[in-house]
């Protein structure tokens, strides 16, 4: 069996607040968009254990002996969701520490896959708690994550094509959150005019994420290359994604986005990149 495990883009990101626990509150608008790996799944017939391997392009960055794979595969297991195990080769297409959660999403591809989408939240807390708080997101394709633990699906979804440019930087989730410092008030939850898709562009434009100029501090690049993107034609907006470092631009038609990607391809030929489009 194969599966698509889908990158996600952070539209939006904002930082409110530290929890006790350590972790960060944030409010996000989401998009899964057409960027995936491919998880090759088989039961293992005569084996009582889990053989979890990995293929393609970013598949060195992975930590073999402890990565999310084989940790929802232990989860589930523990909590009677699954009873057998399984051969798992996961062709990994989704830049690793690129804030696109591409291993989070391989989790996630699993859990659904096993549970059918139906799901006890007590269950899926503990198993949100083992993978990442950004599990949930993934059960969504456009969203609205109001705090940790408060997803809500967007009613009108929008189409968007986007350009991806990942500078080959990895980028730290928990560095990066250390470095906080200052947080962003909580925002209501959307009105109905944003069903309109120029209102919704709007919003997008007028918001930020507040792990950017953290990131950017550190990389001066990224600030230079989502200059660069703005600047093209047909880019309503550039922003970097989660914790980093894929940067990103949104256009709506898909022209465009492919006439951006060759003149900057030009301009930076050492990095990746990619046209993807919202599901």
């Amino acid at each position: 069996m194969v599966l698509k495990s889908y990158a996600k883009i952070n539209l939006t990101l904002s930082v409110n607040k530290r929890l006790k626990s350590g972790l960060h509150s944030i409010q996000s608008v989401f998009c899964l968009i057409n960027l995936h790996d491919k998880i090759f799944l088989k039961k293992n017939k005569n084996k009582h254990f889990d053989q979890v391997s990995f293929t393609g392009p970013f598949s060195k960055e992975i930590n073999k002996s402890n990565n999310s794979v084989k940790k929802v595969l232990k989860v589930m297991r523990k909590n009677k969701i699954i009873h057998d195990y399984y051969s798992v080769k996961v062709n990994k297409k989704i830049p690793v520490f690129g804030g696109l959660g591409g291993g989070t999403s391989n989790a996630a591809t699993l859990l659904k896959h096993f549970t059918k989408k139906s799901l006890n939240k007590k269950i899926l807390s503990k198993i949100t708690k083992e993978v990442g708080t950004d599990l949930g997101l993934f059960f969504h394709n456009q969203g609205y994550q109001k705090n940790l633990r408060s997803i809500i699906n967007l009613k009108k979804r929008h189409n968007f094509h986007l350009l991806l440019i990942f500078p080959h930087i990895r980028s730290s989730t928990k560095s990066v959150y250390a470095k906080v410092k200052n947080y962003s008030k909580l925002k209501k939850p959307f009105n109905k005019s944003l069903t309109l898709r120029k209102n919704f562009i709007e919003l997008l434009i007028n918001s930020k994420n507040d792990l950017q100029s953290i990131v950017e501090k550190k990389h001066k690049i990224l600030r230079k290359l989502l200059l660069n993107i703005k600047q093209l034609k047909g880019c309503h907006f550039s922003r970097m994604t989660g914790s980093g470092s894929t940067c990103y631009g949104l256009f709506v038609n898909k022209n465009s986005s492919l006439v951006a990607l060759k003149k900057l391809r030009k301009k930076y030929p050492k990095f990746w990149f990619s046209i993807a489009k919202t599901i």
